[in-house]
């Protein structure tokens, strides 16, 4: 062989090998890569497994407690999928003597909270022996009180704040703003109310009227539901339902709650069962991302302007 052909050779020789260097490497690399990913799908798993609550293995007579905080809104830990899932997980445990709802929110939306009322209910009428009672922290307005007038009793601080039964819807006008600017609206609909609340287009009195009695209606099914829940109780008072809030102490007067108490209080001297177990829903690690990552996917797409074809 001479030696122009030997050196050729080796350097072919030198060029193969580093090529089946490169794809041992590579492969080498998938195959890390799929371990770390089975690893994490198993951290992951097992993290899901051991999130079982303590209350699906307590099996000594308590007091449950579902904390209800937070706005009620679907998606959310107030939710009504969440609250739901706790109540029932608490009505259906034996050793589970009396049930709390503890509750500190602003309200929500009059279908979440509707759907919660609703639930109690249910769950009051199957099991007449377990008594169900609702516990103030710092807030119980509007939806959140919608709730609370579904227990047997309500309990509160004498500093919290109480009411706010009302309906509302907001929005804002831009029309003379724009004027100002010389920026000129362009919208296209199909439908001759589908833009009737748009913020930038002149108030439209039929709009207005249809909206507002919109709210009235779902006002009256809030109150007719607090009625139902509270009976006797409620005062004669024609501010109940106007939207105003009142502290623990005046609340009792006017019979939106029962008395003074805090959850141990309630768990100790009214159910008879110091001993609280959490009944909360908490949504396992894996749930949680997929949660996130839902969100982030609708929050993209909103910002590539989809919604206005909604």
């Amino acid at each position: 062989m001479s030696e122009d052909n030997w050196e050729k050779e080796a350097i072919k020789n030198i060029a193969l090998a580093g090529i089946k260097e490169q794809r041992r490497s590579r492969r080498w690399g998938i195959f890390f890569k799929f371990l770390g990913f089975g690893y994490l799908l198993l951290f992951i798993i097992i993290l899901s497994s051991n999130n079982i609550s303590e209350n699906a293995q307590t099996n000594q007579p308590h007091t449950a407690i579902i904390k209800l905080a937070g706005a009620i809104m679907p998606g959310e830990p107030a939710g009504a999928d969440s609250i739901i899932e706790g109540l029932q997980d608490a009505f259906n445990n034996k050793y589970a003597m009396g049930v709390i709802l503890e509750i500190n929110s602003p309200g929500g939306t009059p279908v979440q909270a509707a759907m919660i009322y609703n639930e109690i209910n249910r769950l009051r009428k199957l099991n007449t022996e377990k008594p169900v009672y609702a516990v103030v922290t710092d807030i119980c307005a509007s939806g959140g009180y919608y709730v609370a007038s579904a227990t047997e009793q309500i309990f509160a601080n004498k500093s919290s704040l109480i009411g706010s039964i009302g309906v509302r819807m907001s929005s804002f006008g831009f029309t003379g703003t724009m004027e100002k600017l010389g920026i000129e609206r362009r919208q296209l609909t199909a439908g001759e109310n589908k833009a009737m609340l748009d913020p930038f287009s002149p108030r439209n009195e039929k709009a207005e009227t249809h909206m507002i009695n919109l709210l009235a209606s779902t006002h009256k099914q809030f109150i007719d539901d607090v009625k139902a829940g509270r009976g006797d109780r409620l005062k004669n008072d024609p501010t109940l339902f106007s939207g105003l809030i009142w502290n623990g102490e005046q609340s009792i007067e006017l019979g939106l709650i029962d008395d003074l108490g805090s959850s141990a209080y309630v768990a100790r001297k009214v159910i008879g069962h110091s001993k609280i177990v959490d009944y909360t829903y908490q949504p396992d690690l894996f749930e949680r991302f997929t949660r996130g990552v839902g969100k982030s996917m609708i929050n993209l797409i909103y910002s590539n302007q989809l919604q206005s074809w909604l």
